[in-house]
This record gives C-alpha cells, structure tokens and sequence, in this order.
C-alpha cells in the first residue's frame, strides 16, 4: 500500500500566519498519511517550527484549514492535544529532577494512576536505553541521553502523532544515529512522525515523504 492510499494524520490546507508585516507561512498544503515518517526540510526561517505550534495548538492560523488525527485544530484543539506529542527543538526535562521523576511528573500530568505511571516509565527507561541513568540527576546526562529522555516524555501518553522539531539539533554523529533508530522503531509500531529538520541526510535517512518549505512556500 502507498502511502497516498493510507487515511491522513495531518491534513493541512491554505495555512497562513503573520507576525505583524512577516508572512511566515503563506498558503501552506500539507497531507501526511498515517504509520509513515514525513519530513519538513528547510533552513532557518523557513517557517517549520511555526509549522508546528500551528499543528499542535500551541499557536492560532491566521487562514487555512487544519485537521490532526481527524480533529480540526481551531474547533476541536483538546482532541488534537490528546493524540499528539511533541518534542521541541530544546530539551524539556527538568535537570533537578532524575530521568524516573521527570517521567513520573509526565504520568502525573497525563492524569495516569500511580501504579501505572510507574510501570510505564519503567518500560520507557529501559526502551530508551537510559534504565541504569534512572535515579541520576538529569543535570549529569550527555545531549544525547537529555533528546532520549525527552522523546520518552512525550511519548508516556501514548500519542498516535508525535510532532519533532530539530530532534538531532546539536547530538554527536553517534547519538544522532540512535535518534534515528529510535524514531523507525516507533513508527513499526503505527505511529506517524512529522518531522523537521535542516538536515537533508537525515530527512533522506527518515522519511517516507519529503516537503521542502523557504520562506512560509513548498518549493518542492
């Protein structure tokens, strides 16, 4: 089956946003079918990160139509958010806590049962390699370890769409591999990545299907 044939995760069409007199995303059209790896490439300024608040409901279109998981994102954003995780450009663990406690206060925000919780941070601990690092402040862990505890925080919910933006940014050549395989495992699961990134080899590492945004347009 093509991936042309599989129902969309995120349907994009006629997406526009300004901040003030900047257009940084001017007519974008988007379909990313679901259980596939989709990447968006582009440099700097290109618009991906704005791309990506906008799909996740962090940020409000100024015109367009934008449906994620089947929810449009303007009229059903608490459906989007509780099929979504998302990983940012920068590490959103917390360096007082250890690995287990930054994922327990995940669980504790997914409004899973101790119990539960525990077990499922157990799970991603050892899924992510980081089990023996579990009681170590995350202050002691390479860039390496802090992107993989990251990802692990996002995905303690279960997400069916998960949104990474740059997740390699600044990672070894060594880490950045890992990174990879991490994310082809989880898409043999079923789950759909939508990726951004500036790096050409890892989008031709990656993804099923490539866009190419400059300047808020798909140039290819």
């Amino acid at each position: 089956m093509t991936t042309s044939t599989l129902p969309s995760a995120v349907s994009v069409t006629g997406l526009r946003k300004s901040f003030g007199s900047k257009v940084v995303l001017d007519g974008l059209d988007l379909d990313v079918a679901e259980g596939t790896i989709f990447s968006l490439l582009g440099p700097n300024g290109a618009g991906k990160t704005t791309a990506v608040q906008i799909l996740s409901t962090l940020l409000s279109a100024d015109a367009g139509e934008v449906h994620v998981a089947g929810f449009d994102v303007a009229r059903q954003p608490e459906g989007v958010r509780a099929a979504i995780g998302v990983t940012g450009q920068f590490s959103a663990v917390d360096n007082l806590l250890t690995g287990e406690e930054n994922l327990m206060l995940m669980a504790d925000l997914h409004h899973l049962e101790r119990r539960v919780g525990r077990r499922r941070a157990g799970e991603l601990l050892d899924q992510f390699d980081l089990g023996d690092a579990a009681r170590q402040m995350v202050a002691t862990y390479s860039g390496g370890m802090r992107r993989r505890l990251d990802l692990a925080m996002t995905l303690i919910g279960d997400p069916r769409i998960i949104f990474l933006d740059e997740p390699t940014t600044g990672l070894d050549p060594r880490s950045r591999r890992t990174m990879w395989q991490i994310i082809r495992e989880l898409v043999a699961t079923g789950v759909t990545i939508f990726l951004t990134t500036q790096n050409l080899e890892e989008a031709d590492q990656l993804a099923d299907r490539i866009a190419v945004l400059d300047r808020g347009r798909l140039v290819a």
